[in-house]
C-alpha cells in the first residue's frame, strides 16, 4: 500500500491542477455530482433563515471544484444510501462528513482532509454528574444509527466499563444528531455523542446548553469518498487539495468554522500519508 502511494504522489507531482484532470464525464457536464447530507453543522447544514447550504464541507468542496474549474451539483441524499450511489455512478463522489473507515475502502477510496473523533456530550444541567466518560457506564447514550458511533461507542464500553466490571453503556440508536440532541434536552438519554468537530459549534450556537464529557475516545480521518474504479477522479482532487493547502485557502476555511485543531499536515489517502 505505501508502495502504491509513493507512485501516485509521483503521478500527482507532475499533474497540473484543473479541468484537463478530470474525467471526460465530469468535463463535458461541466460539474461534479456530490453526495451530501445538510444535517450536520458546521459541516454542512441549511441556513433556518434562507435555506443556503453552507458549512466547512460545503467550503472545500467549492473551493476544490474551483481549483479543478468545475461547478458542483450538491445532491441530498441519506447517510445509508450514499455509498450505493457512487458505486453505481449516481453520483460522483461522497462529501458529507463521512469517517475514514478501514471497512468502507473495500468499497471506496477516501481523499482525507480533516481529523475527527467521537466525543460524548451531555446538557449542562449534568454538568456535575457526568463529569468523566466513566460516569457514562450503565448510562443511555443516543447517536446516529447511520454513523460508525454505535460501533464505536460499544467497544469504548466493554474496554472502559465492562472490563472495569462496570455496567455497560446502553447504546440508543437515533434517527440522526438532530434526533439526538432532541431525546438528550427531552431527557430520553443521558448523553450523546456527535463528532468532535461539531460539538464546540453546539456550544457556541446554544450557550450554557451543552458540555462535552473528556476528550473524543476516538481519533479518525473524514474523507472525500471516491468508487474504487475512478481513480481519475480521486488524483484530480488529490492535485486540488495539494493546491488549496499550498496555497493557504484550506488554513482560512479551518479558521472559518473553528476548525484550525482538525487540520492535516498534509495529504492523506485511505488514511496514509502521501510525501
Amino acid at each position: 500500500m505505501k508502495t502504491a502511494l509513493i507512485a501516485l504522489a509521483a503521478i500527482l507531482a507532475a499533474t497540473a491542477v484543473g479541468a484537463e484532470g478530470l474525467p471526460e464525464r465530469i468535463r463535458s457536464a461541466g460539474k461534479v455530482v456530490v453526495a451530501n447530507t445538510p444535517n450536520y453543522p458546521p459541516m454542512e447544514y441549511k441556513d433556518p433563515a434562507t435555506n443556503t447550504l453552507m458549512g466547512f464541507d460545503i467550503d472545500i468542496g467549492l473551493a476544490l471544484a474551483k481549483q479543478l474549474g468545475t461547478t458542483v451539483d450538491w445532491t441530498d441524499i441519506g447517510f445509508e444510501q450514499m455509498v450505493p450511489s457512487v458505486t453505481t455512478g449516481r453520483v460522483d463522489l461522497i462529501h458529507s462528513g463521512m469517517s475514514d473507515l478501514e471497512k468502507r475502502r473495500e468499497t471506496l477510496d477516501f481523499v482525507d482532509y480533516m481529523k475527527s473523533g467521537a466525543q460524548f456530550y451531555t446538557v449542562a444541567a449534568r454538568k456535575d454528574e457526568l463529569k468523566t466518560e466513566t460516569d457514562l457506564c450503565g448510562k443511555s447514550v443516543g447517536m446516529s444509527r447511520r454513523t460508525s458511533f454505535p460501533d464505536e461507542t460499544a467497544k469504548w464500553s466493554a474496554a472502559n466499563c465492562e472490563a472495569k466490571g462496570l455496567p455497560a453503556i446502553k447504546v440508543v440508536g437515533t434517527q440522526g444528531s438532530a434526533d439526538a440532541r432532541t431525546q438528550l434536552k427531552q431527557g430520553r438519554v443521558d448523553a450523546a455523542v456527535q463528532g468532535s468537530e461539531t460539538v464546540p459549534y453546539l456550544m457556541n450556537l446554544e450557550r450554557d446548553a451543552y458540555v462535552a464529557i473528556g476528550k473524543p475516545y476516538t481519533a479518525v480521518y473524514q474523507g472525500i469518498g471516491f468508487a474504487k474504479k475512478d481513480t481519475e477522479l480521486r488524483d484530480a482532487y488529490i492535485a486540488a487539495m495539494k493546491a488549496i493547502m499550498a496555497s493557504g485557502e484550506y488554513k482560512t476555511i479551518l479558521a472559518k468554522w473553528n476548525l484550525e485543531a482538525a487540520a492535516l499536515d498534509g495529504i492523506y489517502v485511505n488514511a496514509e500519508a502521501v510525501k
